[in-house]
């Protein structure tokens, strides 16, 4: 197994590639599109970075998978489906946050809140085909009610589980979020063997320190800075709770939520040829 790594400076996303040396079989984990909220341009560049190590390995792009709705940046999961035939993988239960932010845009019954825009919808215990390596499905709910984790052997995808040791965990006060779900979840991921490798979905980088994407669970349960081996829960979801009322909203959460409840399409273009985004005033 292969894995690489790409960082995103604008949103401080990790994205990565994982491939079966094997087979040559791959998938995508959380890319992103471009998105300048400025200009309200949007550009494929930070994908295209990850096509050109499929295309030079000529790797078989199987999966592209999202952890969850991003509310931080743009999905770029619809690239990879629309390039090589990647098939879109989602939590089962992401109707959920479909239907809360089709509401919130006031986007209209005509807009499926069913996950039928992804490819795959799956399950905790689902297992993915990728060449010679399976690939495990962890529902771990807390950021978000479909949030998943992926595990390929020794290494799992966390998206917004865990960040770094230094930096903490996840917020959990989006639409669906819990506190005490994150810290069953976090929990789970600690009874793992202490060498697995955890691949983070963010890096902050607090105090300007050198990018970190990968992390281990012995690591993690002895020096997270929020939530470590020795952590009560009642603790964990005080400061949780206290922590999270003091956060801005993510700077994008309004124009990424309504591209990725739609697996990554932008809205369809009007008569003038321009896709539209809705910006709900006053609703937080």
């Amino acid at each position: 197994m292969t894995i690489d790594h790409f960082f995103d400076e604008a949103t401080a996303t990790l994205s990565y590639l994982v491939a079966d040396e094997a087979t040559r079989a791959a998938a995508v984990v959380d890319p992103l599109m471009d998105y300048d909220p400025r200009s309200g341009r949007t550009s494929w560049a930070s994908c295209e970075a990850i096509a050109r190590v499929v295309d030079d390995r000529g790797l078989s792009l199987r999966w592209a998978l999202d952890t969850h709705l991003h509310a931080d940046h743009v999905t770029g999961i619809a690239f990879f489906r629309d390039r090589y035939g990647a098939r879109t993988v989602a939590g089962r239960d992401v109707g959920l946050v479909q239907r809360t932010f089709r509401d919130l845009y006031h986007l209209g019954p005509d807009l499926p809140v069913d996950g039928s825009q992804f490819d795959r919808l799956v399950d905790d215990g689902d297992v993915l085909e990728l060449g010679t390596l399976a690939l495990r499905v962890l529902h771990t709910p807390g950021h978000a009610p479909a949030h998943l984790c992926f595990q390929i052997e020794d290494a799992v995808f966390l998206g917004d589980t865990l960040f770094a040791p230094d930096y903490g965990t996840a917020r959990c006060d989006f639409p669906g979020g819990s506190a005490e779900l994150l810290y069953e979840s976090i929990r789970r991921l600690y009874a793992l063997p202490d060498e697995t490798r955890l691949l983070l979905g963010h890096d902050y980088r607090p105090g300007d320190r050198p990018l970190r994407y990968e992390t281990t669970v012995g690591e993690q349960k002895e020096r997270n800075v929020q939530l470590d081996a020795r952590t009560a829960k009642a603790d964990f979801v005080a400061r949780r709770r206290r922590r999270d009322a003091e956060l801005e909203m993510p700077l994008l959460i309004l124009p990424a939520m309504q591209v990725n409840i739609r697996a990554g399409q932008l809205p369809a273009p009007e008569e003038n040829g321009i896709s539209y985004l809705r910006i709900p005033l006053n609703a937080f």
